[in-house]
């Protein structure tokens, strides 16, 4: 063990709290003003959890009060996605019971508890003991009594979370930048095609039978775009050798080190997705997204989604996105949620004379550019936070020497960052903002 550094348990980091579920038999316990933080709410490598499902009542906090945790806390699930989620609280909130949260005692800074902890999410997931039913289940015991490596200095502590946290920080800002940017298209999409409220709607004249702009037309679905399945993988397909497929959880989550690739088998070009391709999960979780990694395969439960000819990019993702409730209240299957192919045409959307198509494209796709930049801009942040983040927490790295630093800045109208450590890297990336 490095000089300065001490062997601890999780437990002896402050008071380990397990969280509560109230009764869903009584309503009563929910819709109140206390976020309640669940597993299914945290997003896999994202410190914070910004958007939840439910909140405590007032009922509800009068009996589950003492595990009101504070902001800064950490919270680990500890049954079924274990040694994959972890968050730290940025409010008073509660948690289930598949999260243990420390609260950090005055011993430990509060940040580097959620980055220690967040390094030894293995040892996590290896004190599982195993369950008659196969799920992952890590009591609170056991997940007191792992064993973990800590600088005996508060300040050392203090000095490593600043330099991990700033790019945590950056990592942020830019997907709240995502999240705006997603938002003024998604207004964008519906002040034109929903309300009819684009540029020069003062003076169109409408079709009294079809309810629509002059020039306009009532198109279904599968007509503005191609909507294909992928390529149906078998074990023996799977290898480390060929690009990785792309499947519901990517899709969601993004690649990481798990993720399934080819063996080297050579599969049709048109099943390959580029950075920035329309993705579509139509079986078990229906999700539309932009695909913001490297180059992959797409499996047989997701649609490649491509603009069919005169239909703009932007215009496809948004009506598709947009379609999502219908395609929800057309889903299938006992065991498993899917849409049929021909289900499709259900959906109605209204398609405007090309001259407003391109109009439309050309305001609205600047901002899924810049979307795409700031995605990619996240991806060497956390590269380079990943490279950091053992060698900071295995003492390789003294933090009271280290250069670590992240610059976030506009300049000339665009946004520049530059990381830099002292393993001399330096990461840049501009994007028009």
């Amino acid at each position: 063990m490095m000089e300065g550094w001490k062997r601890v348990k999780i437990g002896d980091l402050g008071e380990v709290i397990t969280g509560n579920t109230p009764p869903k038999k009584d309503p009563a316990n929910y819709g109140g003003d206390y976020p309640f933080i669940k597993p299914t709410d945290m997003e896999i490598d994202r410190r914070y959890v910004t958007n939840w499902e439910e909140n405590y009542s007032e009922k509800a906090f009068k009996r589950y009060k003492n595990s009101y945790i504070p902001p800064k806390a950490t919270g680990v699930v500890t049954i079924g996605t274990v040694g994959e989620k972890i968050f730290q609280a940025d409010r008073y909130c509660f948690t289930n019971q598949s999260v243990n949260v420390v609260i950090p005692n005055e011993s430990y800074d509060e940040d580097f508890v959620y980055y220690v902890l967040k390094i030894n999410l293995p040892k996590v997931l290896n004190a599982n003991p195993g369950t008659a039913s196969g799920r992952h289940h890590v009591s609170k015991s056991n997940f007191c009594a792992i064993k973990i490596d800590v600088p005996k200095s508060k300040e050392t502590q203090r000095k490593i979370a600043t330099i991990l946290s700033a790019y945590d920080d950056l990592i942020e800002n830019n997907l709240k930048r995502i999240k705006l940017l997603e938002e003024q298209a998604q207004l964008t999409y519906e002040e034109w095609f929903v309300r009819f409220k684009f540029p020069g709607h003062e003076t169109v004249k409408f079709d009294e039978e079809t309810g629509l702009p002059m020039g306009w037309e009532k198109v279904k679905l599968s007509k503005i775009a191609t909507f294909m399945n992928g390529y149906a993988f078998k074990p023996k397909d799977l290898g480390d050798k060929g690009l990785p497929v792309i499947k519901i959880k990517e899709m969601k989550n993004g690649l990481n080190s798990d993720s399934p690739r080819n063996c080297g088998k050579n599969i049709p070009d048109k099943y390959i997705v580029e950075n920035g391709d329309i993705l579509f999960s139509w079986s078990a979780s229906l999700e539309v997204v932009i695909w913001l990694y490297e180059k992959g395969l797409v499996n047989q439960h997701l649609f490649k989604v491509t603009p069919a000819k005169g239909f703009g990019y932007s215009y496809v993702y948004l009506a598709t996105k947009n379609s999502l409730k219908i395609f929800d209240s057309l889903t299938t299957g006992a065991t498993m949620k899917h849409i049929k192919r021909k289900e499709l045409d259900f959906v109605k959307l209204n398609k405007p004379e090309q001259i407003k198509m391109n109009s439309f494209e050309k305001i609205v796709r600047p901002m899924f550019n810049s979307i795409i930049n700031l995605s990619k801009q996240n991806q060497h942040l956390k590269e380079a936070r990943d490279i950091l983040l053992p060698r900071l927490m295995s003492g390789m790295i003294d933090p009271s020497t280290s250069s670590g630093q992240v610059v976030d800045k506009l300049e000339g109208g665009s946004l520049k960052y530059e990381v830099n450590d002292s393993l001399g890297m330096v990461a840049e990336e501009n994007s028009e903002y």
